[in-house]
């Protein structure tokens, strides 16, 4: 049975509750669950060439990763790809675009138009994730008929130095703020196996826990080659990405945990009892730089669960 009454943790709980025998802690998480899978996907509507310097990043222009650049698509593009999302049983789109803000390629307007557009086809979400905004932007995104803005806090306050020194944690949870004011919903996570520690894990869930994110995308570190992580291989294994799913999920129960980029590394075997006990949304297809499933084979997966896909 789905429980939605919020907790309060400390951090000495949270890690009292990790470091349980591991059906202990999934048992615990499975208490929050529905039985409903939503899958999502996207467009990687801009590529690379940004400004920042996240240490992870294949698209940064501080590192030389071979990694094809290329100016906003067409708006028809964008479409066709909506269309086929709708097919593979998708029910929220998102237009992705590489940057700090949705100004640095000059392309507000024609995201806008992207926005406007995927509402046209019926039946099928638009959400975006298009950087930093400042609050006339966000005013405008509503205004458009954005359903939702995904903007990751990446890693906790006390790592995010160690990612990231061109912008601050405190202009992405701004940029969270300002997403709510306006009345879109927030899809915002993390990425583990960055080398933080697992007291960063569980600061991480609370942290997220005061944004009351409706979404919050598990990504997994995919290193790739010229970034500063590009040797992180072995941060974090399999048992220990369930368990912080697990923390994230009890910490959030009215969130939905979602499978993104890097899901791959665990087995299947470890992605079907992840869905069976703290998460209840999957980013299908492919991601922004790394490949993902075919959407055909989460359809599979969920319909032998006995989920309900929304």
């Amino acid at each position: 049975m789905n429980s939605t009454i919020k907790k309060v943790y400390t951090k000495d709980e949270l890690l009292d509750l990790y470091n349980l025998p591991l059906n202990d802690l999934l048992a615990e998480s499975s208490k929050y669950m529905s039985g409903n899978v939503e899958f999502c996907s996207l467009i990687n509507a801009r590529n690379g060439k940004c400004s920042q310097n996240c240490k992870y990043c294949a698209q940064s222009s501080h590192y030389r990763t071979d990694i094809e650049s290329y100016p906003i698509v067409e708006v028809d593009e964008v479409i066709k790809v909506a269309k086929e999302a709708k097919e593979n049983k998708v029910s929220r789109f998102a237009i992705v675009t590489s940057g700090k803000t949705p100004d640095e390629g000059r392309d507000f307007q024609i995201e806008l138009d992207m926005i406007k557009e995927i509402n046209k086809l019926g039946g099928l979400m638009p959400c975006a994730s298009i950087g930093i905004l400042d609050e006339e932007q966000a005013k405008q995104l509503a205004q458009a008929g954005l359903k939702r803005f995904h903007h990751n806090i990446n890693t906790c306050r006390s790592y995010y130095p160690e990612i990231c020194t061109t912008h601050t944690y405190e202009d992405r949870i701004n940029t969270c703020k300002l997403v709510k004011k306006y009345g879109m919903e927030l899809c915002c996570g993390v990425i583990l196996g960055m080398g933080e520690s697992v007291e960063q894990r569980v600061e991480m869930a609370l942290e997220l826990a005061e944004i009351e994110p409706d979404s919050i995308p598990i990504n997994i570190l995919m290193p790739i080659p010229e970034t500063p992580f590009a040797n992180y291989h072995d941060k974090i294994d399999e048992e220990n990405i369930l368990r912080t799913m697990a923390i994230f999920k009890i910490v959030n129960p009215k969130a939905v945990i979602r499978f993104c980029g890097g899901r791959m590394k665990l087995s299947q075997e470890n992605q079907e009892l992840a869905l069976k006990t703290c998460v209840e949304g999957i980013l299908v297809g492919n991601y922004l730089t790394t490949v993902g499933k075919e959407p055909l084979e989460d359809i599979k997966t969920v319909e032998k669960l006995g989920k309900n896909l929304l």
